[in-house]
């Protein structure tokens, strides 16, 4: 039976009012709303009318519900700035992403999670140590943001939201954790920005009690502390801390270059005043809206080795987007951009299948 609930979903993922939809689709005005609600069957043409207007296969239409996500548990990163219309179609993203994690998961074995519950933790710099401790990180750099998190079982998905109002979200679904990382930012902000999720699952798994401008703080200072340990910058740092310096050490700890000027400045290494020197040159020199030079973007190896051996088994991105009854674009959107691979065989098998 045509199921209401995917109408919905794919309306929001198109970014669609339900009269834009009605308009685009040649249909009454509130034949849209009518249908969301269940309070009308439509027939094949219409149906016909709302594929081609959404882009998305008929059969998505007819299929179970999609996976709900918990409104109340999802973290969003500039919350603030975000429109319900965005808002909605990156909730959108994430139920798609967990059919996708659903299909995966059935057909390969994946890391499982290996994260613990700070929660209890007031103190961001001291939850970043602790989970650091979990993982036998010490306070060395980390060479791979998205392959740690990865290797403790935390599922990563891309968003192909062109704005920069929805930087990522992150929420826990059945015990498993998923972070959403927007594609258009540069490469170091998208390191800080998975920092600051990994902050949200492990300080706030159970809510946000402290409301939403107290959870970003926390989680922006455990970022800070988690990719720039404190005992490391302040054995690393030459003096005096210069622009240069500041260059040279964002490199070490792949950080942009304004997020290693703030953190030398909240561990009172330079004073008020030369943080502000510092910022004024860094924009004069183009690190305010960029990072001039920067490192290569990080990618997926889960999702590469799952693709990989999808192609050795002759199973193309076609073919996954039809056995999900999704459209392609929404598959690439989610893991092409974190995958970068081509779609060809690899030479052999590198995951296990269940």
């Amino acid at each position: 039976m045509f199921n209401p609930k995917r109408l919905s979903l794919a309306r929001m993922r198109r970014r669609l009012t339900a009269k834009a939809l009605a308009e685009r689709a040649r249909l009454a005005p509130d034949t849209i709303s009518r249908l969301e609600n269940g309070l009308h069957t439509p027939d094949g043409d219409t149906v016909g009318r709302l594929s081609d207007a959404l882009g998305y296969p008929t059969v998505f239409f007819y299929s179970d519900d999609p996976p709900e996500i918990d409104t109340g548990a999802v973290s969003f990163r500039s919350f603030s700035k975000m429109s319900a219309k965005e808002r909605d179609a990156a909730l959108s993203a994430g139920s798609l992403g967990l059919q996708l994690s659903n299909w995966v998961e059935e057909r390969f074995s994946l890391p499982v999670p290996n994260l613990i519950d700070l929660s209890y933790e007031t103190n961001p710099a001291t939850a970043a140590h602790n989970l650091r401790r979990h993982w036998g990180l010490g306070e060395k750099p980390i060479g791979s943001m998205l392959g740690l998190l990865e290797t403790h079982g935390i599922r990563i998905f891309s968003l192909s939201e062109n704005t920069a109002s929805v930087n990522a979200f992150s929420f826990w679904r059945d015990g498993k954790a998923h972070i959403f990382l927007n594609n258009f930012k540069t490469a170091e902000s998208s390191i800080f920005d998975t920092a600051h999720e990994l902050g949200h699952l492990v300080m706030h798994k159970h809510g946000d009690p402290k409301g939403i401008r107290s959870s970003e703080r926390e989680a922006d200072g455990f970022a800070s502390a988690f990719l720039m340990p404190e005992n490391d910058v302040r054995a690393r740092m030459p003096r005096p801390i210069t622009v240069d310096v500041i260059l040279r050490a964002k490199v070490r700890w792949r950080v942009s270059a304004m997020a290693m000027a703030y953190r030398v400045r909240a561990l009172n290494l330079v004073s008020e005043y030369q943080y502000k020197s510092l910022c004024i040159e860094l924009s004069r020199r183009g690190f305010r809206s960029g990072e001039p030079g920067g490192i290569s973007r990080e990618t997926s190896l889960v999702w590469r080795k799952v693709l990989e051996q999808l192609w050795n088994e002759r199973t193309t991105k076609h073919g996954i987007a039809a056995d999900l009854m999704m459209p392609l674009d929404e598959l690439e959107g989610l893991i092409w951009n974190l995958a970068a691979v081509s779609e060809r065989p690899s030479q052999k098998p590198t995951l296990s299948l269940i």
